[in-house]
């Protein structure tokens, strides 16, 4: 399948910023902003803010969502937000396996995969996320990481990994200013889309995040395999976000 016929997403990940003030300014440029480029657009927002999220996008053409799920239905798990409560605020996405949530709170390959599934049960979409420390691609581990970290996620099935979107996020480019170059972004996605034709899912999209500017977007969306990106900083200025959209 081409990239072509993958349609090109680009989601912003707020991460721990915003406020009710703030948030609604940049909602609003989001949402004031033609929506009619060549990338659908995304939001992902803390969790007190998805009913400001769902009010200021609803009927536009911006999805939004969140950035982490627990893996458990209900129950006694205090400070853990369930797919189904994410799901009542009108969410299309939930981020799942950030390396952020990997490094400071110890989730696994398989915790990773067992919050996508609990997603993809309340009919959202996880956007799983994969990447390396400096360390490993320096110690040439760059794709056995990879492949480590996506085989609980593979194992739920060709039916499941369809329905998800996969993010490739360098962890030494995330926040650090330094992105991977194109070349080097499209090494990593090409051995990604590898895994998903092995699987018969070769339409699934992978998006690029670490870095990614205005300036980088253009170059990175040339890549055959890079289907978007994932967007950190960038996402909380209106009008460079929307340049990545557009690149």
């Amino acid at each position: 399948m081409t990239q072509q016929a993958r349609a090109r997403l680009v989601l912003g990940n707020w991460k721990m910023h915003g406020s009710l003030a703030e948030n609604g300014l940049l909602l609003a440029a989001l949402r004031a902003a033609d929506a009619s480029s060549s990338s659908h657009v995304g939001v992902c927002v803390p969790f007190p803010y998805l009913a400001q999220a769902a009010q200021a996008l609803q009927g536009s053409a911006i999805s939004w969502g969140a950035q982490d799920v627990s893996v458990h239905e209900k129950g006694a798990y205090t400070g853990e937000v369930s797919a189904a409560m994410i799901k009542d605020f009108a969410c299309r996405w939930v981020l799942a396996g950030h390396s952020e949530r990997r490094a400071y709170h110890g989730e696994t390959d398989q915790i990773v995969a067992d919050k996508a599934c609990a997603a993809l049960q309340a009919g959202l979409t996880p956007v799983v996320c994969v990447g390396e420390t400096l360390n490993e691609r320096e110690a040439g581990q760059m794709l056995a990481v990879i492949r480590r970290q996506l085989s609980p996620v593979l194992a739920l099935g060709a039916d499941a990994v369809a329905r998800m979107v996969l993010a490739y996020e360098p962890v030494w480019a995330i926040g650090t200013g330094r992105s991977a170059t194109p070349e080097q972004a499209q090494e990593v996605h090409a051995a990604i889309r590898a895994e998903l034709t092995a699987l018969g899912v070769p339409q699934v999209q992978v998006l690029y995040g670490g870095s990614v500017k205005a300036a980088n977007a253009a170059s990175l969306f040339a890549m055959a395999d890079i289907d978007g990106a994932l967007v950190g900083g960038a996402a909380l200025v209106a009008e460079e976000f929307l340049r990545i959209a557009a690149a």
